[in-house]
C-alpha cells in the first residue's frame, strides 16, 4: 500500500475573527509570500501545510462557511477570517502577497442547481474580485482551482484542455466564467493566471465537504444502504488531495507557464460509481453492505475522466496515490478524526 504523509508541523498559528459584514482589519506584513483563499477548507488544509513545509510564508483568507479554523491548527500560517466578496477583507489579505492560490468556491453541483444565483456570486463574481484585487495590488501570479467534468459536461472521455466546454450545471458554468476572466486578466493586464482543473478530489479534511465519499462513508457508519443515483455506470476521475496540492504548487512555481494557461490535474483513471461503492465497502470491511439505486439527478455528468498529459509536460505533474490505496487511507482517517465520537 502506498504511504501518504500528512504534514502536521507544530508552530505558530494566529487568526483574527471577523465576518464578511463585520470585518476587523488584519495587520498584514509585506514579507508574506502566498495568499490562499479558502485555505481552511478541504484542499486548502493540505496545500497550506505543503507550502509552509516548503518554506513559504502563507496567509489564508476564508469565511469558514465550509472551512474550519481547526484544519490549520498548529500550522505556521496567518488566517484572516473574511470573504472574497467582502472588499476590504480581500484587499487587506492580498496586500503584500507575491502570489495567490484561489481555492474559495461553492463546489456543489447539487447546490448550484438548487441556488444558481448564490453559486454564481461565489464562483464567477468571487473569482472576478480576486483577479481584480491581484491586478490592483500588482500580484504577478494567480493559480485558480477549476473543474474538469462539470465544466466540459458530457463528452467522450478522456477529456483534456482541447475538449469543448459544455457545462450541464450552474456550477460548471460558473467555473467556465471564472476561467474566462482569468484568461482575460492575463491577456489585458498581464496577470499570469493558471487554471488547474481538478478531478474529483478526495482525502483528509474533507468531512465538511458535500461529496459522494462522505455520503458513502456516513451510510456505512450508520448501517444504512449506500444510495447511488442512476444505474451506477456514471464515472469520475478520483484524484487524491495530495496530488492536487502538488499540482497547485507546481503551477505556482513554474516560471515558463504563460498567463491564461489551463491544465487538468487528474488521475487519468475512470472509476464508476458502483466500483467506488465497492471500494468503500471493502475499506470498511463490509463488502456485502446494501446498495440502493435511485433515479439520476439533473445537472450531473455521465462518464468522465481526464488526461493530464499537458500538466505532465508543462509542470512535471504525475499522480502518486492510486484510488485502491487512497480509499482505505481515507476510511482510516474518518475513523480516527470523524467517527471517533
Amino acid at each position: 500500500m502506498a504511504k501518504v504523509a500528512y504534514v502536521t508541523d507544530v508552530a505558530r498559528y494566529s487568526r483574527r475573527q471577523a465576518t464578511a459584514s463585520d470585518y476587523t482589519p488584519f495587520l498584514v506584513s509585506d514579507t508574506t509570500g502566498v495568499l490562499v483563499t479558502g485555505g481552511a477548507g478541504f484542499v486548502g488544509a493540505t496545500l497550506v501545510r505543503r507550502l509552509v513545509a516548503s518554506g513559504y510564508r502563507v496567509r489564508v483568507l476564508d469565511n469558514l462557511s465550509t472551512g474550519d479554523a481547526a484544519h490549520l491548527s498548529g500550522v505556521d500560517a496567518d488566517l484572516v477570517t473574511g470573504d472574497i466578496r467582502g472588499g476590504r477583507a480581500l484587499d487587506d489579505a492580498v496586500a503584500g502577497c507575491d502570489a495567490i492560490v484561489h481555492l474559495a468556491a461553492a463546489g456543489s453541483v447539487v447546490g448550484s442547481v438548487a441556488d444558481p444565483a448564490a453559486n454564481f456570486d461565489a464562483n464567477a463574481a468571487g473569482t472576478f474580485r480576486v483577479l481584480d484585487a491581484a491586478r490592483r495590488h500588482a500580484v504577478p501570479r494567480v493559480v485558480l482551482a477549476s473543474t474538469g467534468g462539470a465544466l466540459i459536461g458530457d463528452a467522450t472521455p478522456p477529456v483534456d484542455e482541447r475538449s469543448l466546454p459544455k457545462p450541464l450545471s450552474p456550477y460548471g458554468a460558473s467555473k467556465l466564467a471564472a476561467e474566462g476572466y482569468a484568461h482575460a486578466f492575463a491577456m489585458t493586464y498581464g496577470v499570469r493566471t493558471v487554471a488547474v482543473r481538478f478531478g474529483n478530489v478526495y482525502g483528509p479534511w474533507c468531512a465538511r465537504k458535500r461529496g459522494v465519499l462522505n455520503v458513502f462513508f456516513g451510510a456505512l457508519r450508520a448501517g444504512e444502504p449506500i444510495v447511488i443515483y442512476g444505474d451506477g455506470s456514471a464515472s469520475r476521475d478520483y484524484v487524491h488531495v495530495c496530488d492536487i496540492a502538488a499540482a497547485l504548487q507546481l503551477a505556482l512555481e513554474s516560471p515558463a507557464i504563460p498567463g491564461g494557461t489551463v491544465l487538468h490535474a487528474a488521475s487519468g483513471v475512470e472509476t464508476t460509481i458502483t466500483a467506488l461503492a465497492d471500494l468503500c465497502r471493502l475499506a470498511a470491511g463490509r463488502p456485502r453492505h446494501p446498495v440502493e439505486y435511485r433515479p439520476a439527478r439533473p445537472g450531473e455528468v455521465g462518464r468522465n475522466f481526464a488526461s493530464y498529459d499537458l500538466a505532465r509536460r508543462l509542470l512535471g505533474y504525475s499522480p502518486t496515490v492510486r484510488i485502491e490505496d487512497g480509499i482505505p487511507l481515507l476510511w482510516q482517517w474518518f475513523e480516527s478524526e470523524v467517527f471517533r465520537g
